[in-house]
């Protein structure tokens, strides 16, 4: 199953808060837009002389601009990175700004033909990528350059890396995190209370009376993140009905969100509304606050998520919790594809302007982080893989999270699809307000979906927003 680049780790399920991949999170994928970069723009560009040890022509007393989204993965394994470049190149300075604000902070910088020599283009507040696609640089030449090991960094990554963000045969982005979605639970604290995961959405209301027999919730959401449960029905829908479901939603079909596959996720997640499994106020609670509920109070018992939420909430962890992610429950035992798919894919993109002072800084630093010891680091300091290969150890690190992210990877096998419409048109913003009020019991199914159907029959018949296909 191929479908085109998905915009940003986290742009579906992470909705508009801070960031980490999970991706992906691997697979095939395929991109199929147009346009590209353009690498000689601006004559005032920082150049130097080509060679096996400097493949951009990195000016050797160059100043490096980078701008990072400071989310769940904050921006120090960037930095990490960084400081390789400088002790390669001593006499050039790389400078690592962290940012929550991308799009509001660098639209204008891009504007004024003064942005930055690499962005990290994740985050709710990410540039649209159709607004920049024209003026970003190909970074195919990185892909085919040698690592600080020696090696090609083609034969390095782990497959569908480059193809996650190639679009018109050219690599505008390069998506660093390796990610998956699913549901998260303590292990520990299913243990013991006798509890097993729910595979179908039966068992899934079935847990939420026996959580509620301890006192417990289902599950807890928080205001920023209420999308999260929409991508969690999305994974379902497709699991049951496959592209059928999947591809009219992606290409912004009428009445996609009406498929009789998502269709018995949102009525299972209403009965649960009903039943009171969703702990009350999380319209007014901020997203980590809402987290914490759950991975600290242990309040809810279930989370959909992506990868990144034990390094998020690392600091609002109960001890002893033993984070572990499964796949989210079926609809049915007859579904298109078996329980053991995931959503999964290479997010976190890092995209070079091809305008920039600096363009060649840009893929220096990229070119860093794609060392063996810098994805490593990465790995074993946010407690997810990248898209290099051979970087985890056996025990992962000590990770439950990480560990049981493998064995999902391992079972999922060729199994893995993903989603790439809500981020490449911006529509979360507009969808958090439905959810929202679904969860809160304010709308029934039926609002929820002519609500999501609306704000996507506004993008489809937007003459000015460019298309792009998912196949």
């Amino acid at each position: 199953m191929t479908e085109t680049k998905k915009l940003g780790r986290r742009t579906l399920l992470r909705g508009s808060l801070a960031a980490a991949a999970v991706v992906p999170f691997g697979g095939a994928l395929a991109g199929c837009a147009t346009g590209g970069g353009n690498d000689n723009a601006g004559a005032k560009q920082s150049t130097g002389a080509k060679s096996a040890d400097n493949p951009f022509g990195l000016a050797k007393d160059s100043t490096i601009d980078a701008v990072i989204f400071n989310g769940g993965y904050g921006y120090d394994y960037v930095q990490f990175a960084a400081d390789k470049v400088k002790a390669k190149f001593p006499n050039v300075t790389p400078k690592v700004s962290p940012s929550t604000q991308i799009s509001q902070e660098l639209q204008p910088r891009f504007a004024g033909g003064d942005p930055p020599d690499l962005i990290d283009n994740s985050g709710a507040g990410a540039m649209t990528f159709n607004s920049i696609q024209d003026q970003l640089a190909d970074l195919t030449d990185l892909v085919n350059a040698n690592n600080y090991e020696g090696k090609k960094i083609s034969d390095t990554l782990y497959a569908g890396a480059v193809e996650s963000g190639t679009f018109g045969g050219k690599l505008l982005e390069l998506n660093y995190v390796l990610s998956l979605y699913g549901i998260w639970y303590s292990a520990s604290l299913f243990r013991d209370n006798g509890w097993t995961v729910p595979k179908t959405w039966d068992e899934v209301v079935a847990l939420g009376a026996k959580a509620k027999a301890k006192n417990k919730y289902l599950f807890v959401w928080g205001k920023e993140a209420a999308t999260y449960y929409q991508t969690l029905a999305m994974q379902s829908a497709t699991k049951e009905a496959g592209d059928d479901f999947r591809l009219p939603l992606e290409n912004l079909k009428p009445k996609s969100w009406s498929h009789p596959a998502i269709q018995k996720v949102f009525q299972a997640m209403e009965t649960c509304i009903k039943k009171g499994y969703f702990k009350p106020g999380g319209a007014g609670t901020q997203f980590t606050a809402a987290q914490a509920q759950w991975s600290n109070d242990q309040a809810a018992i279930l989370y959909p998520s992506g990868a990144w939420i034990e390094n998020e909430m690392k600091d609002q962890t109960k001890k002893g919790f033993e984070m572990t992610g499964a796949p989210v429950p079926d609809v049915s035992s007859n579904g298109k594809m078996p329980y053991e798919a995931i959503y999964s894919t290479a997010g976190e993109p890092f995209i070079v302007p091809s305008n920039s002072k600096n363009p060649a800084g840009g893929k220096e630093i990229l070119r860093a982080m794609l060392s063996k010891d810098a994805a490593a680091n990465f790995a074993k300091t946010k407690l997810a893989p990248t898209i290099v290969k051979d970087t985890l150890p056996e025990d992962a690190f000590g990770s439950t999270a990480l560990k049981s992210q493998i064995k999902m990877l391992d079972d999922a096998g060729s199994n893995i699809f993903r989603f790439t419409t809500i981020g490449t048109y911006g529509m979360n913003t507009d969808q958090l307000v439905v959810w929202n009020d679904f969860l809160s019991g304010k709308i029934d199914v039926k609002g929820l979906t002519d609500g999501l159907q609306k704000i996507m029959d506004k993008i489809a018949n937007d003459s000015s927003i460019k298309k792009t296909e998912a196949k």
